[in-house]
């Protein structure tokens, strides 16, 4: 995810092309008053034998507790937010956190990550237009889970690190689960949808909660986003069974259906649709009053032509 010195990874990549998207927007008519206002925030977390700890909190203690906001989800409590405004600020703290994260050598590589990392970047476009302002937050979550390789059982801290494996399998065993269950619920919903009798119905627990990982994961996993799952594997023959498990988990990970919305305040889109229900009553209120219409009159969801005599029954009726 994050590449090595001379190959960049996807995290620096995907942070590049956002200060690249931001960089092409319209340009601002009044730079004194700008109507478009975009504002970047990052946090860096890393789950060691499932627990919590900040990596971008120098002297960060591990066991920050996760708690779940009952309309935001699923966050950690404590966690250290970093106001961002250029592409090389981010890359900084990128760089900064993923030398405080928990590596080891394992008999596949010399620097396995042996934590699961989570950088997360908050996004929030402001568009302060006169007539329809709003706001829409964003949150991506780039995810580089440990790796699944099995330890050097040549290694001096053998035991260490056999305890580290236990703790990785749990949670990815749990990521497993979770992805297996909102796939059947993906391949239910499809059936269900593409069928006219008997609606199919099934109450599936799904076990979040059974994983720091999996927790935090909630809304990425079977919530309000878009979510894309890499998986990597080595060409070798002797890493057979890992590179047939980690196909399985994107298998699974394929059914799963996620129906997003746009993170709008609800209040702005309101005022939206106030101000369009003023602007159609007050042109009802002239055709009234001057008896002739050529205009138009906007409704919340169509526009119609208004060209006397040929008038709409609910204006005709406003006339007499």
């Amino acid at each position: 995810m994050i590449g090595y010195e001379n190959e960049i990874g996807i995290t620096p990549r995907i942070c590049q092309a956002l200060f690249n998207g931001i960089s092409e927007s319209p340009p601002e008519k009044d730079d004194k008053q700008k109507t478009n206002i975009y504002k970047l925030a990052a946090s860096y977390l890393e789950i060691y034998k499932e627990k919590v700890r900040d990596l971008l909190a120098p002297k960060s203690t591990q066991g920050l507790k996760v708690r779940e906001h009952p309309k935001d989800g699923p966050y950690v409590q404590d966690l250290s937010q970093h106001a961002v405004k250029t592409n090389l600020h981010l890359q900084k703290l990128i760089s900064e956190g993923s030398k405080r994260r928990s590596v080891a050598a394992t008999h596949i590589h010399d620097r396995s990550s042996r934590s699961h990392a989570i950088f997360i970047i908050y996004f929030l476009q402001a568009h302060l237009e006169t007539n329809t302002p709003s706001e829409k937050m964003s949150k991506v979550n780039l995810v580089d889970l440990a790796g699944s390789e099995r330890a050097d059982n040549s290694s001096n801290s053998s035991s260490k690190r056999l305890k580290e494996g236990a703790n990785i399998n749990k949670s990815l065993v749990t990521l497993g689960t979770v992805i297996k269950s909102l796939a059947e619920i993906g391949l239910l919903s499809s059936e269900s949808s593409a069928s006219t009798g008997t609606v199919r119905s099934r109450n599936l627990y799904i076990p979040y909660r059974d994983s720091a990982l999996t927790w935090l994961l909630k809304d990425s996993l079977g919530g309000n986003s878009n979510t894309i799952m890499i998986a990597t594997i080595s060409p070798t023959e002797k890493q057979y069974s890992e590179t047939l498990s980690t196909l399985r988990y994107a298998q699974r990970a394929k059914n799963i259906v996620n129906k997003p919305t746009v993170n709008e305040d609800p209040n702005v889109r309101l005022i939206k649709e106030l101000r369009a229900e003023i602007e159609r009553l007050k042109l009802l209120l002239d055709c009234r009053q001057n008896g002739v219409c050529n205009i138009f009159i906007v409704y919340t969801s169509s526009l119609f032509l208004i060209d006397h005599p040929h008038v709409p029954q609910d204006v005709e009726g406003i006339r007499q």
